[in-house]
């Protein structure tokens, strides 16, 4: 016998041993777990594009709430997934106490409302792909966490908790004709911008034993019993409600017969009806906390009070649940507990205690994605939508950007054969259209091709030019008309004798430029295109005389210099003219009114001291085909602010006219040994006549490719005419719109239906564009792009200053020299 009583003894104590390691171990894993499941967990913040509601207000109340509730429904699709998961039950999760929750937080801080969503990052991808499927036009970034505290700020924190058993339903979305989170957000936004409030719902799945329960409640209430009792019942357990049932029955004045029928009241089949509803949807466990910071206590609580209160829109007094909101108000005087609601707030732990059991329709209720039509100041919403490139990207080709969507992102390539459709970028100011150019003209100069830049501003030149590579110094021809000590000449009426129809084209863009410029509808008419056209002709038909700008105003007023311009003219026409017209005529018609009247359009730049020496040289500097030929790097420089408006608009569409005169020059030679040369224009609008136009319809066959960018479309209409327009909404084969006004984006936005809507064309992301491409010369359904960021090549800032150096002495000529060079020849013109 003593035996027996020292192997128990022995064995009683060795099983408190037992017990009290492993109650320890409990609880140091459990600690180590809270203490390590906030570095373990993935943060992500939530934007969804706000669309306003349009054709939805001329819609009956009853189409605008089922449109409401299908909205909100996408969310309890999300939650019913998450209470599909397999519950925290069992040793591991009682040893270790497992963090396979999620949370699920809205948060208002400096004036900002933000939905966040946090979750171990082993079960991110899980929860990414769940919100991704549901809501495929939200942005879902991941994040470092947020801090709503700020030092010398007042804290205070509560949770709510139900008033009734768990199994009692919640007023839902469903019974609701307005979006119940309104309430919510309208608090947080009369928050100062020193203060944050914060309304977390930690989530996890619900155990099935929940389903159990309350279809044994459901039971005993139909068998006859009241709903408390059946309640009580399945809390006491069978046994207590054994004895309870036996002192029952000794009473004689409480007879109770479980055979007797019992019918239930109208009340009683709702409350029932409720039940079941509540019952036939997954359950989660849900810790609902809210922290308030503040600089003043008073408004803490305030806000606090106010926050309580809302969730008062969910009480079902009659037929279900209500929130007791004591609970709120009741803790703020427990320091302890205060700080352990905020340190399990930051760490995004489950607490046990304040649980509270919802189905998914409850939670969703309480928490979901804001929708369009909420019109509360301050949320953060996406105000532009982001769509991936289509399969089948190019591998090969220079780099245009990259495609960030959901995370991922992809390097976009356009080939060399679709370049040569044309590139188009629209865009307000400062969006990035000039980064996008200057981008892909580098890429082109380190690949080895011919570039051509004409820039308005200086900028662009003095991105390139900084990272142009060592071997290609030679090639760089910088045309900068603000270097007025050793300028670059371009003759505007020069042309090559081996084609003689050039100078037909050079006349006629003439006459367009000086139309463009002074629109001559208005203040020349035919008059001046007739005496300008022959003056011109007279001017060209014999260049040793000289044939540039400054010999028209001499052939037209200068009766001696007209006739030995005459003696060497071997166009009758043209002799005809100025013999027996323009010299003969009489009254109004007579030369000497008409010459002021043309002379004038031209002083301002045959006058200019910065222009004179430019355009005065009877030589350019540079060959244009043999730029394109030969694949040199021309960059153009017409700042507007260093050369003045109108003679950056000139110059600049000479050289455009220019270029594509000597790219239809090119048929000479055969196709295959064209090679491609990349014009890029910023401002492009500044330079167009219909030489743009005839480059985008004609010019890629001669290997002429354009680049253009500019800032609205009204840019492009010039004297109510829509030439140059309808070119580029015809011709240019790859898109790349930026932000832009609403009238652009109601005409842009056909090009980019049904990816991409007027709104998000208004609001894109600065430095990112909505991009069109061609793919093997076949459109592709619209992306988002981020232009190539930072620009590609070594920057090299010493090698740009000894580039310029080496561009001006190659290329450029003394001033003095020219001035003495035009002085000689205006003296044998006297």
């Amino acid at each position: 016998m003593a035996l027996l009583v020292n192997i128990w003894t022995f064995s009683i104590l060795w099983l408190a041993v037992l017990c009290g390691f492993v109650l320890g171990a409990r609880k140091i894993f459990r600690y180590l777990s809270k203490n390590s499941s906030y570095f373990d967990h993935a943060i992500f913040q939530i934007k969804l594009p706000k669309e306003k509601p349009g054709e939805d207000q001329k819609e009956m109340n009853y189409q605008r709430v089922q449109k409401l509730h299908e909205e909100i429904a996408k969310c309890e699709t999300l939650f019913s997934a998450i209470g599909g998961l397999r519950a925290q039950r069992g040793i591991a999760a009682w040893l270790f106490g497992r963090n396979d929750h999620f949370s699920f937080e809205i948060v208002a801080h400096k004036k900002i409302i933000s939905f966040y969503m946090a979750c171990p990052r082993g079960m991110s991808d899980y929860l990414l792909q769940q919100v991704q499927a549901h809501f495929p036009e939200a942005a879902i970034e991941p994040v470092e966490d947020y801090n709503i505290f700020s030092p010398g700020s007042k804290v205070i924190a509560g949770y709510l908790r139900v008033k009734k058993d768990f199994i009692f339903p919640l007023k839902t979305y469903k019974k609701m004709e307005v979006d119940p989170l309104n309430s919510i957000t309208n608090v947080m936004s009369k928050l100062e911008p020193d203060e944050g409030l914060a309304v977390q719902y930690v989530v996890r799945s619900a155990h099935g034993k929940w389903h159990k329960r309350a279809r044994k409640v459901i039971r005993k209430v139909m068998s006859g019993k009241q709903i408390h009792e059946a309640i009580n019942f399945n809390l006491s357990g069978s046994i207590l409600s054994f004895i309870g049932n036996l002192i029952s029955s000794s009473n004689p004045n409480k007879p109770f017969d479980d055979n007797k029928p019992k019918r239930n009241s109208a009340m009683e089949e709702d409350i029932l009806k409720g039940i079941e509803e509540k019952n036939s949807k997954s359950g989660l466990d849900v810790n609902i906390r809210v922290i308030i910071s503040s600089e003043k206590l008073a408004h803490a609580k305030m806000h606090l009070t106010d926050t309580g209160a809302v969730f008062s829109q969910y009480n079902f007094y009659e037929y279900g649940n209500y929130f007791d909101n004591k609970v709120l108000r009741w803790w703020q005087n427990n320091q302890f507990i205060q700080n352990q609601l905020v340190n399990d707030f930051i760490h995004r732990r489950f607490g046990e205690r304040i649980k509270i059991l919802l189905n998914s329709e409850e939670l969703t209720s309480l928490y979901h994605f804001p929708l369009r039509w909420n019109d509360t100041p301050n949320i953060l919403w996406l105000l532009a939508k982001h769509a991936p490139a289509p399969a089948g990207t190019p591998e090969e080709g220079i780099v245009v950007g990259n495609n960030v969507f959901r995370g991922m992102e992809k390097q976009i390539h356009i080939k060399r054969d679709d370049r040569r459709r044309h590139m188009y970028a629209i865009g307000k100011s400062g969006v990035g259209k000039s980064q996008f150019l200057a981008g892909l003209a580098i890429q082109d100069i380190i690949n080895g091709e011919g570039v051509g830049v004409i820039d308005p501003h200086g900028d662009l030149i003095a991105d390139i030019l900084e990272r142009i590579p060592p071997e290609r110094v030679e090639d760089v021809i910088l045309f900068a008309p603000s270097d007025i000590k050793r300028p670059l000449a371009l003759n505007l009426m020069e042309y090559d004798e081996r084609y003689p129809e050039q100078k037909t084209f050079v006349i006629n863009e003439m006459i367009r430029i000086f139309d463009k410029l002074y629109d001559l509808k208005a203040t020349g008419g035919p008059i001046f295109e007739q005496y300008m056209r022959n003056a011109m002709l007279l001017v060209m038909s014999d260049p040793d005389s000289g044939s540039t700008l400054m010999e028209i105003p001499k052939v037209l007023a200068d009766a001696t210099f007209r006739r030995l311009k005459l003696s060497k003219c071997s166009d009758p026409t043209v002799v005809d003219f100025w013999k027996k017209e323009a010299e003969k005529a009489g009254g109004d018609a007579a030369l000497a009114n008409i010459v002021p009247y043309v002379t004038s359009k031209l002083t301002s730049f045959i006058s200019n001291d910065m222009m004179r020496p430019i355009i005065g040289q009877q030589k350019s500097s540079f060959n244009l085909r043999d730029v394109m030929d030969r694949q040199k790097i021309l960059l153009v420089d017409l700042s507007k602010g260093q050369i003045g408006e109108m003679n950056s608009y000139l110059l600049g569409m000479i050289l455009v006219g220019k270029v594509l005169m000597n790219a239809l020059s090119r048929g000479d030679m055969p196709q295959e040994e064209r090679k491609d040369f990349y014009l890029y224009i910023d401002e492009f609008h500044n330079f167009t006549t219909d030489s743009v136009a005839t480059i985008l319809s004609e010019a890629r066959k001669y290997r002429l490719n354009l680049i253009m960018a500019h800032q609205y479309l009204g840019q492009l209409v010039h004297k109510n005419e829509t030439t140059i327009k309808d070119a580029v909404f015809g011709n240019a084969g790859s898109w790349f719109v930026f932000k832009v006004g609403s009238e652009d984006a109601e005409k842009l936005v056909k090009e980019f239906e049904p990816v991409f809507n007027q709104y998000d064309l208004i609001n894109v992301d600065k430095y990112t564009c909505y991009a069109k491409m061609l793919i093997d010369n076949s459109p592709t359904r619209p992306f988002s792009l981020k232009p190539v960021w930072p620009l590609p090549g070594v920057k090299r800032k010493d090698l740009a200053g000894k580039i310029k150096t080496l561009s001006r002495l190659k290329y450029g000529q003394d001033r003095h020299i020219i001035e003495a060079e035009i002085l000689r020849r205006v003296k044998i013109m006297v």
